[in-house]
């Protein structure tokens, strides 16, 4: 499956949908840094979709960001941040959650227990339901 169907295109989908307007995809703002690099260098962090006319950041978040998946964090590696990727994606994820808001921008996450998804967090795609709970989510209801 590619980017273009994966769960988290499907939930900014239906946000764009819900908004009336297409975000910024995988946007970086030039504040928003991972940890220096072996060479010294911070790459700036994407968000999954920016609305700059509404200041509005989103961020689909799946179950590796909330739970221990070794397929995903890899604990045999260590990132730049001298911690393995599950570790660095809560770091990161963390540091979303606090400089979006400082920069006065309005961070919505969500889940897959937000919109109608199995236990293993796939989303099962009932457009209807999870359109009503996006609106929800983004205010729009």
């Amino acid at each position: 499956m590619g980017r273009d169907d994966s769960d988290e295109a499907y939930v900014i989908g239906l946000c764009d949908e819900v908004l009336g307007e297409t975000g910024t995809r995988q946007h970086r703002f030039d504040w928003l840094l991972g940890d220096p690099g072996a060479n010294g260098r911070r790459v700036r962090l994407p968000v999954d979709s920016y609305w700059p006319g509404r200041r509005l950041v989103v961020e689909y978040r799946e179950l590796q960001h909330d739970r221990p998946m070794p397929h995903f964090d890899k604990p045999d590696k260590l990132t730049v941040s001298g911690v393995h990727r599950g570790e660095q994606r809560a770091l990161y994820d963390r540091r979303r959650d606090t400089e979006i808001p400082a920069h006065d921008l309005r961070l919505v996450v969500i889940r897959p227990a937000d919109l109608d998804a199995d236990g293993r967090g796939r989303l099962r795609r009932n457009r209807e339901s999870d359109l009503e709970a996006v609106r929800g989510l983004l205010g729009h209801g």
